[in-house]
């Protein structure tokens, strides 16, 4: 059986996409709490002096029917557990209107008048509004009448002038019926419309909020690159030696290497989050464009989140320079990555046998593991260690997730 996804009175406080429609469904619901109060209280008053069933029956028929449909009002009028009341109520009133012949029988002397259950077929069609799809709605809005023509012809005869009366009673309760469903159906529609509506507006607000200050942060980094380079060219115009030739084209590659990068940041758009294997796959891919064999060992826990993009961009790339670098300078001898995954932290270790080197001796102007590596990580938050022996050099990536 169908259930609507909407439920009066509930709703997910994080799926701000269904703002209106929230609100219209527990106004309906309120609204439909109060009428089945009015309804049942007459339906109820009906029933207490109702000579139609056998007094045995009109006692159980009474207590499976109005006990759910008082939790039901009350749940309406609450705003809570409307969805387990209400198909409870819709359920067992139709399994009423089959007992009905049964509570009757015999009794064809007391049957004048209208019984109890007449005032309470519209509820059914309520309840299960509170429920089902809007075709089982339709279903119950013409089921319910049927079954209680039925009955009703079953308990005073066969008569042509009983199930002429009885019919007419039958088409006034479904057309009230689809009228109920109608009303709800279409209030709906509108909330929906004017949720979609109030998202798409914010959608597109906060797109350009986003592009003006993609726009405005790459004024800024430009100016800065451009101080940058200035300052690479003014280098290289008073350099006077080797040296300090090689340290101004240094420093001018990797200012307009920042730029570049900058510039493609700006083009990434959202941070969206991508899957542990996104690290494997990225340092296989930097290892096969360096024609280089690397066993990559893996270490993800099982039901790891995903990693935020912006992270699993900067691990990859900054493991991609120490693999450039053991390639560069240790041959790739002995060359393998470790990558370990869980719920708190990401480790990737960049392993290799060359003969190593003294971290200490590196000159201040070698930005291959202070800037590709270290820098690197430390933007995205986490940090980088490099550890070198003659046996070889491990250089240590991690990441811890935000508590």
């Amino acid at each position: 059986m169908a259930v609507d996804s909407a439920v009066f009175g509930v709703t997910s406080p994080a799926d701000v996409s269904l703002f209106t429609r929230a609100r219209i469904e527990r106004i309906i619901g309120l609204v439909g709490g109060i009428a089945s109060a009015l309804i049942g209280l007459q339906a109820f008053l009906n029933a207490m002096a109702s000579d139609h069933e056998d007094p045995l029956w009109r006692i159980i028929l009474m207590t499976v029917t109005f006990a759910p449909l008082g939790l039901m009002v009350v749940a309406g009028i609450v705003g809570m557990f409307v969805r387990l009341f209400g198909a409870i109520f819709a359920i067992v009133f139709p399994l009423v209107l089959i007992a009905w012949p049964f509570a009757t029988a015999g009794r064809q002397e007391f049957a004048a008048g209208e019984p109890w259950i007449w005032y309470l077929l519209n509820l059914a069609t309520l309840a299960s509004a509170f429920v089902f799809s809007v075709r089982v709605q339709f279903v119950w809005a013409v089921m319910v009448p049927v079954l209680y023509g039925v009955a009703r012809v079953i308990q005073l005869g066969p008569e042509a002038s009983v199930i002429l009366a009885v019919g007419r009673q039958v088409v006034f309760a479904v057309i009230l019926a689809v009228v109920v469903i109608m009303v709800g159906h279409l209030l709906r529609r509108l909330a929906a419309d004017f949720d979609h509506t109030r998202e798409s507006a914010v959608a597109s607000y906060a797109a350009a909020a986003a592009a003006d200050a993609m726009e405005q942060e790459r004024v800024s980094v430009a100016a800065l690159m451009h101080d940058s380079v200035l300052a690479a060219l003014i280098a290289a115009e008073r350099a006077t030696s080797p040296r300090e030739r090689d340290l101004a084209v240094a420093m001018a590659r990797e200012a307009l290497t920042r730029l570049a990068n900058a510039d493609r940041d700006a083009e990434e758009g959202p941070d969206d989050p991508v899957a542990p294997a996104f690290l494997i796959e990225g340092l296989r891919g930097v290892a096969a464009e360096h024609d280089v064999s690397l066993r990559v060992d893996t270490a993800v826990a099982h039901g790891t989140p995903p990693l935020p993009g912006r992270v699993a961009r900067a691990l990859v790339l900054a493991a991609g320079q120490a693999i450039a670098n053991a390639v560069e300078h240790a041959g790739g001898a002995g060359l393998r990555a470790d990558v370990a995954v869980d719920d708190r932290r990401v480790v990737v270790r960049v392993i290799d046998e060359g003969a190593g080197f003294d971290a200490g001796a590196v000159g201040e102007d070698r930005l291959g593991i202070r800037g590709s590596i270290i820098a690197r990580v430390a933007a995205v938050g986490g940090h980088a260690r490099v550890r070198s022996s003659e046996s070889g050099t491990i250089v240590e990536l991690r990441w811890e997730r935000t508590r």
